[in-house]
């Protein structure tokens, strides 16, 4: 077997709309061998991981992927099982997956399988694949390029599989990863409702919803709570006596800095007391029922290791109780049991905990429902109290408290009593979180019974908590469990508030860079705040904050995270879609401008259709009120209407009596269309929608468009004019912010920024492939009257296939009089010359003269002999690959001097 290549998919993407991992897997000779034919595979594999006899599999019914493997199923299928498997082992369960092999390459197949951490998801495949391997014969086991599924940790070789090792690496690593109950079930109460959630750190910093919609928690802190107010939580002093002016229950008492100060303070209180940090939490240093002098010395002496100053307070008499408040509303109430363990007249104090902490519901810390118990001088004093060691027998059915404190976090249990709270206990709790001021808080309630006032029994608030843990509340030991967090999320995102901004994507061959920059100016036209990411920048509204190639899902989200953004639009390249996916579930608006030749042969995208179903991604994205906008002048583009999701929008170059038959029929059942029509002045752009036309724009007023004849313009206006349009634009807004688009260099670096200073008119722009460089054929025949001579710069990157960079070279011979070849700095792959070789190749096979072909390696030069070349009247295109430096060298060109010699060697001239 031989790992080709990995994939982590955070969004939609070719194989699915949902997050999953890939391993591409080339079986080799195992292709010939099916599970049926390994002699003891599935009975081995079975023993190894019985848990796979619950898997449905196609079947749908447990026992469905054994039926699969007797009958004879191929070893891709089987890890794409085993690595679900292995991570359910982890802690993590998931039921999503599925194994294709590759069209056209026999024996090598796409495993995909769910995951909820990426971390675990990668190393749960390399695991499966180890684990499959090691259950072969001998002669058939080895794996190649298994570092590409989890790199770093090559540790997982040895010589035979060992699982406990694998599955201790597992946990681990889902433990690390892993989201705490309270922030848990916040993030899935979150996607219930549709609400985008991603993980900001590697702690519980997390962002809900989008762009200016955006809502930031950590844990059950929000974004909503006031700084003061956790201040003021944290200050138990302060607490009790804004509690006290506002005549709710609070226990009297003082804060102390030594121990003298709290002997004398015990004192003048009747019956027991409590002491504790004053700035502490969950806990940690508090001391109960201190009835005597050397028993205050104890937990005053608790508490100093905590804060420097510590209260010293009445006891409340009766149960603990934590009231969950939510924006001034109750959301549950538990009793709070602490700690303790009951003896069975066999086991010592000691094993009874050890029996205890092996409940699978309690782990270190805060990462499941309960704690386990740690022995520490609490416990130990406890003990003592009680006149017991930790070698002690107690005897069957005693009670032995191991804590004086009820917190979850040091061992206790909750038992759910939200339905038995007295109305006047409800009250007094919400009215302590607003006079603290918490929009989520803990209230620490001391009562004989919650069911009873305490105006009536005596007992009160003894604390309120910022940041209050859910964990007793989701998974209480008794009774019901409580969805708080539904609170929480109606708190943040209440009826008619939404969490998403408008999310416009747009992808094609050609064009998307334009077309993105039209839409940002219809929405800046529009009052809003704009996000925008292309192949070179990434803005906010005028503002660059990113220089650099930006059309892929890392900028994407770079945009939706930025709280200022109102609208998002994103060019989404082919790169990043077959490496990550998307970088969001649903768009608003999807637009595919075209399908072309380019980057075919690279990452499995061999031919036209592969490179359309890649493309067909954004439009099946489109979220179910959304609109998809599609070329209808594009065979393949259009083709995506069948899978493409909300409502079809369509562009045609060919509106009017050219219009077909299908798009009239489309527009008279009230479809969406824009297109080009025939006018007095040479073009109208207009729009169809619900049987009504909606004329927008000349096509000559478009600046954009050289007076309408670049028509590739005018299709990415017509694009652009729909994604406007289902944003709830008006006409008019449409057609002010296309006449304001000027294409210029300022505005649309690289695509057709037009410079007339020099006596001759410059084009920069950025084609680099065949379809792009035939739309620019175009223009130039429109042009040929009115101007000289025609030279191009021309290149094509080097990792394109041979047969492209032929076609490059013919599409340059129709177009050019004189023609300069050039590489690009990197070569991607290719041996230096190649590409220059191969365009004048594909030029002299279309009749190009080789006297008019000059060779220059370097882009500078080759742009300064263009310049030079040109007279008065002549026309420069120019296809660049560093597109700032050649605008500069353009605009900076000083025609007057004369054309430098250039030595072949030195310039990189190579000539024919």
């Amino acid at each position: 077997m031989r790992v080709l290549e990995t994939a982590t998919y955070r969004g939609p993407h070719l194989y699915s709309q949902r997050p999953m991992v890939r391993i591409q897997l080339d079986l080799g000779p195992l292709e010939a061998w099916p599970t049926n034919r390994i002699r003891g595979f599935t009975d081995r594999l079975l023993l190894v991981l019985p848990g796979l006899q619950a898997h449905g599999c196609s079947y749908k019914t447990p026992g469905g992927l054994l039926l699969r493997m007797r009958e004879g199923t191929w070893l891709g299928h089987v890890i794409e099982h085993v690595a679900l498997e292995l991570q359910k082992l982890a802690g993590v369960e998931l039921g999503r997956g599925k194994t294709r092999s590759v069209k056209g390459r026999p024996g090598v197949y796409n495993i995909l399988y769910a995951y909820q951490g990426e971390s675990l998801g990668r190393a749960a495949g390399r695991a499966a694949v180890e684990l499959v391997n090691s259950l072969l014969p001998r002669h058939l086991q080895g794996v190649e390029g298994l570092g590409m599924i989890a790199p770093g940790l090559g540790e997982w070789t040895p010589p035979l599989f060992d699982l406990n090792l694998a599955l201790a690496q597992l946990r681990t690593i889902a433990k690390r990863e892993a989201l705490g109950p309270t922030t848990r079930s916040l993030v899935e109460e979150a996607r219930r409702r549709g609400i985008p959630a991603q993980r900001l750190d590697d702690q519980s910093l997390i962002q809900l919803g989008w762009g200016a919609r955006r809502k930031l928690i950590r844990a059950s802190i929000t974004g909503q709570t006031s700084h003061i107010a956790v201040e003021t939580a944290g200050d138990k002093a302060l607490t009790k006596a804004l509690l006290a002016a506002a005549g709710l229950p609070a226990p009297r008492g003082a804060v102390v800095r030594t121990l003298e100060e709290a002997l004398s303070q015990a004192g003048r209180i009747k019956g027991p007391v409590v002491t504790k940090p004053l700035n502490g939490n969950h806990g940690r240093g508090v001391s109960l029922s201190l009835d005597s002098p050397e028993k205050v010395r104890w937990g005053y002496e608790q508490a100093i290791k905590h804060s420097r100053r510590v209260i010293v307070e009445e006891q409340y008499v009766g149960r603990d109780y934590r009231i969950l408040v939510v924006g001034g509303n109750l959301v549950a109430v538990a009793e709070r049991v602490p700690a303790r363990v009951i003896g069975d007249g066999q086991s010592t104090v000691a094993q009874l905990i050890e029996t205890v902490n092996q409940d699978p519901r309690r782990g270190a810390g805060h990462e499941q429902v309960m704690t386990r118990i740690v022995v520490d001088d609490q416990v130990q004093e406890m003990l003592s109290r009680a006149g017991l060691s930790l070698t002690d027998v107690p005897s069957a059915g005693a009670v032995v408290p191991l804590r004086a404190t009820a917190n979850l976090s040091t061992g206790g249990t909750a038992i759910d009593r939200t339905d038995e709270i007295h109305p006047d206990n409800a009250a007094i709790a919400c009215r302590a979180a607003l006079t603290i001021g918490l929009d989520v808080a803990g209230i620490d309630f001391m009562a004989p019974e919650i069911s009873r006032s305490v105006r009536e029994t005596g007992g009160g608030i003894v604390e309120i908590n910022a940041a209050p843990g859910f964990r007793m509340h989701l998974e209480p030991s008794e009774g019901q469990a409580r969805d708080v967090a539904k609170a929480v999320m109606a708190e943040l995102f209440p009826p008619g508030r939404r969490s998403r901004i408008p999310i416009v994507a747009v992808t094609g061959t050609n064009g998307k860079s334009t077309v993105v920059r039209m839409v940002s100016r219809i929405v800046r036209e529009m009052g809003k705040t704009v996000g925008l990411t292309n192949t070179s920048d990434v803005y906010v509204n005028d503002e660059r904050i990113l220089a650099a190639d930006a059309s892929g899902p890392k900028s994407a989200r770079m945009v939706l995270r930025d709280p200022t953004v109102e609208v998002a639009v994103l060019e989404t390249a082919r790169g990043g879609m077959p490496r990550e996916g998307l970088a969001f579930d649903r768009c608003d608006v999807g637009i595919v401008l075209n399908v072309a030749a380019d980057h075919l042969g690279l990452k499995g995208i061999d031919t036209l259709e592969d490179l359309a179903a890649v493309k067909s991604i954004v439009a099946e994205a489109v979220s179910r009120r959304g609109v998809s906008v599609l070329n209808a002048d594009d065979p393949l583009t259009l083709l995506m209407a069948r899978h493409a999701g909300g409502r079809l929008g369509y562009f045609t170059l060919n509106g009017g009596f050219e219009l077909s038959a299908f798009l009239q029929k489309h527009i008279a059942e009230g479809g969406l269309l824009a297109s080009l029509e025939a006018s007095v002045r040479g073009g109208e752009l207009v729009l169809y929608d619900k049987g009504r036309r909606l004329p927008l724009v000349q096509a000559d007023e478009l600046p954009s468009t050289l007076n309408g004849m670049a028509r590739f313009n005018i299709a990415n206006a017509l694009a652009a004019s729909l994604a406007g349009h289902a944003l709830g634009a008006a006409p008019e807004v449409i057609a002010k912010a296309l006449r304001a688009f000027t294409s210029s260099h300022a505005e649309n670096p690289g695509r057709f920024n037009v410079h007339d200073g020099h006596g001759f008119r410059v084009i920069v722009d950025y084609a680099h492939n065949p379809a792009a460089m035939r739309a620019m054929s175009q223009l130039v025949r429109q042009l040929r009257p009115s101007v000289g001579r025609v030279i191009g710069v021309v290149s094509i990157p080097g990792d394109r296939r041979d047969e492209d960079i032929l076609d490059m070279g013919v599409i340059a011979a129709e177009m050019f009089d004189e023609l300069i070849f050039r590489e690009r700095p990197d070569g991607r792959g290719r041996p230096v010359g190649s590409v220059l070789s191969l365009l004048t190749d594909g030029a002299m096979s279309a009749g190009f003269a080789p006297e008019r072909i000059h060779r220059i390696l370097n882009e500078a030069s080759a742009v300064e002999r263009a310049l030079h070349m040109a007279r008065p009247g002549d026309l420069v295109l120019v296809f660049p690959t560093d597109v700032d430096a050649v605008w500069r060298q353009v605009t900076l060109f000083q025609p007057s001097r004369a054309a430098p010699p250039v030595p072949p060697r030195q310039a990189g001239i190579a000539h024919v």
